[in-house]
């Protein structure tokens, strides 16, 4: 899948770097939207976590740049521990990079009181509630469609979260680590032009595998690294 700005290289000097990670393979409540499940790492996602460290580790050296102190996580344990495990392989490698700052600029999106339920409870819930009008099928991966209860979010509203959050941390001349979500690190590529709104629900994100994201004086936003996994026609989407 194409990237704008794919093979332009952006100098060190004048601009800030960053890369997105996507947390590892988890232990996923069957049926459930992805979202803020508070469930760890399975043992391939903690060994994915330490092969996305190597992966840009070789990054860094490439494009020789300077990995900023701090490695920002979502708050989902997932992506905590898959900051962790980035954290320590980094640092046998001689990487100075000293601690993690959980943020809930990171999150998935939310899905308010319905956290963590099963798609089927969700929409039971709504079928009962006389204020509610049932959800419009395909709900789940709709950008814009924002469940109507108390701290619900869509998914674009998420992005829009994630590339704030994107913007306000960049620092010039350093590589600022963000570890966080699928979905979310989509919409918000949207949001900074990266990729086009018709490409999101054919993209997703490889477990643990690091993408590198450039922006320069000039104000554009570029792709340096790291490829999206294209995803199957009929996969469900995910985080």
């Amino acid at each position: 899948m194409h990237w704008p700005g794919t093979g332009d290289a952006c100098s060190m000097a004048d601009a800030s770097h960053i890369a997105l990670i996507r947390h590892g393979a988890y232990r996923q409540r069957a049926g459930a939207p992805s979202a803020r499940q508070p469930y760890p790492l399975t043992d391939a996602g903690i060994a994915q976590a330490r092969a996305g460290a190597e992966t840009l580790s070789g990054m860094i050296a490439d494009h020789g740049m300077q990995p900023a102190p701090i490695i920002f996580s979502s708050r989902q344990l997932r992506a905590w521990q898959t900051a962790r495990e980035i954290l320590t392989r980094l640092r046998e490698l001689g990487h100075p990079v000293e601690g993690i700052e959980e943020t809930s600029a990171l999150a998935e999106r939310g899905l308010g009181s319905a956290a963590n339920l099963t798609v089927a409870e969700i929409e039971a819930i709504l079928r009962d509630d006389p204020r509610h009008d049932p959800p419009p099928p395909g709900w789940k991966s709709d950008s814009d469609y924002r469940l109507p209860l108390e701290g619900a979010e869509s998914l674009t509203e998420a992005g829009q979260r994630v590339a704030r959050h994107l913007v306000d941390t960049a620092r010039p001349g350093q590589l600022t680590i963000h570890v966080g979500h699928g979905a979310s690190f989509r919409h918000a590529c949207c949001h900074l032009g990266l990729i086009d709104r018709t490409e999101i629900p054919k993209l997703s994100m490889f477990h643990a595998r690091p993408s590198l994201i450039c922006h320069d004086s000039h104000g554009r936003w570029r792709h340096l690294a790291g490829a999206w996994k294209i995803r199957a026609p009929e996969e469900d989407p995910k985080d």
